[in-house]
């Protein structure tokens, strides 16, 4: 109030209503690995995190995919990719744009489009050197990632499950507001899915494991279309590899011209396609090689797209995944039992199905923490952590406000304003809000006398989070006839 030294009339303004609580972004991924470049206006972006909304901001600031080179092999048509050229972060995006992703963040560790033959994936590149820094130290100085995908670490095969994966649970854990999504290595015949899976389980460890969830398997995808391959993606020499006479003749012409343009190289693309059905085969053969991906990106997409649509309370669950034709294998409900549930050691592997008629689902919703009564489930997870988050960023208006009777209850109000609208979206369980919540705070209920002389105000929340039906179980039984 101004001091009234003056006659007149004087007008004060008194806020009504509590500071209320903003429900904080549930699905904005961090993406790390390999990109083609890393530099936007001339500023380097590398091993810098940077926000993009789009996929055509990714193409702006980190470029396209690797234009991977094969052998084949002449008596077969077998083919195999040449080593230090397999990476997943560009495909990943796109299959995390494919399934409904938005706003993103992007880690690049390394940039491969001035290395032709490739770039050797690195285990420091993830874990830090006296080089350069850990990219999950650099994360930690960002707020908004919730998720963190690492596509490009699975390329290291199972080492990075105790040299990765467990340093990224860490980090989710220190923070609290993020949780990992992981890749299993890709499985190549069914015989060795319970090696693949045993494995996984006994490295990953056993810390921090309610802020991660893997999926499995691998996924046939139709995100590298028919003009992304072409001949420049054999490395083998097609004299040797075409039998047909025509082909062989357009082959020769080719390697005549001293200065092939880009018309003459989509030419005798074109003409090789219409003359060649061993062309075509090679061709669709590498990119099916390159079209099976890690599905971490696309469960990216898919959180991001149950969030926005439903609620981070929903499982991530029984919904479709776009641009995909298959699971890299298929599993039965038999073979699914053992990855669902763990009765060992709790660790749940999340399975995407192939349905007859419905497409391919994730048939899964569990943490790696699956036989925690408490964290079980991965919406569970995410929603106290999108409540503790959303509760913790208001209560910073109270920091050195009066720890009495008139703040608690400010306080308290607020809390309980944003969990009533919580539980009326459907978030908590209850069929009133006393059901749902409760918010405890005051002396002798949360504090003591000495609490208040500590300058600690204590709040006791405590949440009914809705839980899926992952089991449904229908008894029918005969009666005896009525009438």
């Amino acid at each position: 109030m101004a001091t009234l030294m003056t006659p007149g009339v004087y007008i004060e303004e008194k806020n009504a209503f509590p500071n209320s609580a903003v429900v904080v972004e549930t699905a904005i991924p961090a993406f790390i690995g390999y990109t083609d470049f890393a530099s936007y206006n001339d500023k380097s972006l590398l091993l810098k995190p940077t926000k993009i909304t789009s996929f055509a901001e990714y193409i702006n600031y980190f470029g396209n995919g690797f234009k991977a080179k094969f052998n084949v092999n002449p008596a077969d048509k077998t083919v195999s990719i040449k080593e230090n050229q397999t990476f997943y972060l560009y495909n990943s995006i796109r299959l995390f744009y494919a399934n409904g992703g938005g706003a993103c963040y992007i880690v690049s560790v390394g940039t491969y489009g001035d290395k032709p033959e490739g770039l050797q994936v690195k285990l420091e590149d993830f874990t830090g050197s006296d080089n350069q820094p850990d990219p999950l130290e650099l994360l930690l100085k960002e707020p908004e990632p919730t998720l963190i995908i690492i596509p490009d670490a699975i390329i290291l095969g199972e080492q990075c499950y105790s040299t990765i994966y467990t340093r990224v649970l860490a980090h989710c854990a220190t923070l609290q507001s993020r949780i990992a999504i992981f890749d299993l290595v890709n499985p190549i015949t069914v015989e060795n899915t319970d090696a693949i899976v045993s494995n996984f389980r006994q490295q990953i460890g056993i810390n921090f494991l309610n802020y991660g969830a893997a999926y499995y398997p691998w996924l046939k995808t139709t995100i590298v279309g028919k003009d992304e391959v072409d001949f420049t993606n054999i490395y083998t020499d097609l004299s040797a590899l075409l039998p047909e006479q025509h082909a062989q003749k357009a082959i020769a012409h080719f390697k005549a011209l001293a200065n092939p343009t880009d018309a003459d190289k989509n030419n005798y693309n074109n003409i090789l396609k219409a003359i060649s059905p061993t062309y075509v085969f090679v061709l669709n053969t590498i990119r099916t090689y390159l079209n099976e991906l890690p599905p971490s990106g696309a469960m990216a997409g898919i959180y991001t797209l149950v969030d926005n649509t439903r609620g981070v309370w929903e499982a991530p669950a029984n919904v479709s995944v776009a641009a995909t034709l298959a699971p890299s294998i298929n599993l039965t409900n038999e073979e699914q039992q053992n990855l669902n549930v763990d009765v060992m050691s709790g660790k749940s592997i999340n399975v995407i199905c192939a349905f007859t008629g419905v497409g391919i689902l994730v048939w899964g919703g569990r943490t790696l923490d699956g036989n925690s009564q408490d964290w079980r489930y991965i919406n569970v997870r995410r929603t106290l952590i999108m409540i503790e988050q959303s509760i913790k960023l208001a209560t910073r208006a109270y920091v050195f406000e009066p720890n009495d009777a008139n703040t608690w209850i400010t306080v308290k109000s607020m809390i309980e304003n944003f969990l009533t609208t919580l539980w009326k979206q459907g978030a908590l369980a209850g069929t009133a809000p006393d059901q749902a919540f409760s918010v405890q705070i005051g002396l002798g209920s949360t504090m003591t006398a000495n609490d208040i002389l500590d300058g600690k105000m204590l709040v006791t929340v405590k949440v009914a989070v809705v839980r899926p039906a992952e089991f449904i179980i229908i008894t029918f039984q005969q009666q005896m006839q009525q009438s």
